[in-house]
């Protein structure tokens, strides 16, 4: 298992967009991708779990990734997170 630490910088937070961008994203992956935001965890494959961790501008979501291919996988979802996961600023 991997896994890192970024913060949140798109204003909106993860609403419904940058949610299914990053579910986008994780599912081009085999392994199992979680993201955790204070207490709670959630599948980073279901659009439906990420909007239930209510994850919102400024905090910070650790990634933990596991499987055969967890390297690329944290490595691509940490990046679109860096990039405000595909929206304009």
């Amino acid at each position: 298992m991997v896994s890192r630490k970024v913060t949140v910088i798109n204003p909106g937070g993860l609403h419904l967009r940058p949610a299914g961008n990053l579910c986008k994203e994780a599912l081009k992956y085999r392994s199992k991708i979680q993201l955790v935001c204070r207490d709670t965890e959630a599948n980073a494959k279901s659009v439906l779990s990420v909007l239930g961790a209510c994850v919102k501008y400024g905090e910070e979501v650790e990634y933990r990734c596991s499987g055969p291919d967890e390297e690329a996988a944290l490595e691509a979802v940490v990046e679109l997170t860096e990039l405000a996961f595909g929206e304009d600023e």
